[in-house]
């Protein structure tokens, strides 16, 4: 799309150009900006929230060759350890169907290959009991390209042998001490009118909450130990409202689960045609401060030490919205994570472009959810995870609030430090017009790392960036003139340009004091991971 007709006229500020299809950062004046850490000075150990779980669209895609490669290689790089997808129970899968008398009959092979090939790679699931299958359904409700059914069941009776059946079934095939580790959350967004249709729009709260006492007690009914959670609301309306009635109706409740996005402005709601204006909030904090928005109520709740599990978010709730694929998104992803650390999970939306709530992709770059695109093209978001996990199991401490310094057991040390700044001129300009144009940054104050009491001696120094021409494939595809089919050459060449490789790397030495510091250049929504490694 193209910008305002302001933003398209050709004119220099402070050495950058507004030209068309680029809009460049505001400039700041500079000073540098130090972090400071000592090697024997720890934290603690490094939060793994950001790594605990991760999403993707439905289960059934789960069947593809490429899905699973992708989600090989984010286990291999990144180390997700819990996968939520929509979908276990919808037709697709074929789970459910009934005999000519309305006897039900059980299939669960499909959903049988997709669990296998998760535990063959040290993925569990998270599972996320929905949708209807239409043979059990109330009546007809289809969402998404794929028809997922949003109704309640038409025998509870029924439902409720589903669910103790496939639990059973898991239990069988995988073993109770396994199974025991798996969540189970019930339905999605129930508190949104298209994930699920209460008989009563006016009773839609307490219809859920029937909905979650049946499958709970379901799973339950298999083993005890199984955890059972929700209400896997589209933000925290219901959690305030789900505790008590579980504490008073004698429902287990073993975790709270909701969704938090960044958008502000603007229409809500599923956006299925990619014509929607759609806009970041103001807040570039969004998802970390509504991720804590419960901690009170919880706290002061009759179960006040129940885990918190994010299981979605990101930047937009639309598969359409350019910023997922704009190197944007490493840093906001960061800000999050470093701030929703006391969770107990973050589950990003999703690790894939294979992803088919609208119906299969039609661009290779459309602003899907994925860290992935379609043709297995690493974005910046994927870079910001991967950099992420490589830092050492052991946080030192460190006073900037945009950055981890960590070190290993190596002795090397790891430093992720990132520039978060609005991009927008004026904030009426949609996502579309602003991460839908190559975003040229201004730079930012360098900044110096500062280390102290490190082990004296040769080591080699990398540094790796995520940003405007590095690892940021959408930028390259955007001066491509966003073909809608990549040739094969066109492919290895985004490829080749996030590759994930150190954009500089030397050899250098730590004096006998202990003390090494160097300084590193910084643009707007850069980000900068170094990493020292000694060398024997």
């Amino acid at each position: 799309m193209k910008l305002p007709i302001a933003c398209l006229l050709v004119a220099s500020l402070s050495g950058l150009t507004y030209l068309q299809g680029q809009v460049p950062a505001s400039t700041t004046s500079i000073s540098i900006r130090t972090i400071s850490a000592d090697y024997q000075t720890v934290k603690g150990p490094k939060s793994e929230v950001y790594r605990y779980c991760v999403g993707a669209g439905r289960v059934a895609e789960g069947l593809r060759a490429e899905w699973q490669d992708q989600l090989r290689t984010c286990q291999e790089k990144i180390g997700f350890e819990y996968l939520r997808c929509h979908g276990v129970f919808s037709d697709d899968l074929g789970v459910y169907s009934e005999d000519v008398k309305g006897n039900p009959v059980y299939n669960w092979q499909y959903v049988d290959m997709v669990y296998d090939f998760l535990l063959s790679i040290h993925v569990r699931p998270f599972v996320e009991i929905s949708f209807m299958p239409d043979a059990l359904a109330s009546k007809r409700v289809p969402i998404f390209w794929w028809k997922g059914n949003a109704a309640l069941p038409k025998s509870w009776d029924k439902w409720d042998a589903l669910v103790t059946a496939v639990t059973r079934h898991w239990t069988d095939r995988y073993g109770a001490d396994e199974v025991k580790q798996w969540y189970f959350e019930i339905w999605n967004e129930p508190d949104g009118h298209y994930f699920f249709t209460p008989v009563n729009e006016a009773t839609r709260e307490s219809e859920y909450f029937n909905l979650y006492n049946h499958t709970a007690k379901a799973v339950k009914s298999v083993n005890a130990a199984y955890r059972v959670g929700g209400p896997a609301g589209s933000g925290s309306a219901w959690v305030k409202d789900l505790i008590p009635y579980c504490v008073g109706q004698n429902v287990p409740l073993d975790f709270i689960t909701y969704h938090i996005y960044g958008l502000g402005g603007g229409p809500g709601g599923l956006d299925n045609t990619g014509q929607v204006k759609l806009y970041l909030d103001t807040d570039l904090e969004k998802p970390a401060h509504g991720a804590h928005r419960e901690d009170a109520n919880i706290a002061q709740s009759a179960l006040p030490h129940l885990p918190v599990h994010i299981t979605e978010w990101s930047s937009a709730y639309s598969s359409y919205d350019p910023i997922h694929d704009s190197y944007f998104q490493a840093p906001y992803i960061l800000e999050q994570l470093k701030h929703t650390e006391t969770l107990s999970s973050m589950s990003y939306w999703t690790f894939t472009d294979i992803f088919e709530e609208a119906g299969p992709q039609k661009k290779p770059f459309r602003g899907g959810f994925g860290l992935i695109n379609l043709q297995g093209i690493k974005k910046p978001a994927f870079f910001a995870y991967q950099f992420l996990n490589e830092l050492g199991p052991e946080e030192l401490k460190n006073a900037d609030e945009k950055a981890w310094v960590c070190r290993d057991s190596k002795g090397g040390v790891q430093a992720l430090f990132w520039d978060l700044t609005d991009p927008r001129p004026n904030l009426q300009i949609s996502d579309q017009d602003i991460f839908g144009n190559i975003l040229v940054p201004s730079p930012k104050p360098p900044v110096k790392l500062h280390l102290t009491s490190l082990p004296p001696g040769p080591y080699h120094l990398a540094i790796h960036r995520i940003g405007y021409k590095e690892n940021d494939a959408y930028s390259a595809y955007l001066k491509m003139g966003t073909p809608s089919q990549l040739t094969p050459s066109q492919v290895g060449q985004l490829k080749d340009t996030a590759a994930g490789k150190p954009a500089e790397e030397r050899d250098v030495t730590v004096a006998p004091s202990g003390t090494w510091e160097s300084e590193f250049s910084m643009r707007d929504n850069e980000v900068v991971f170094v990493k020292l490694t000694p060398q024997k």
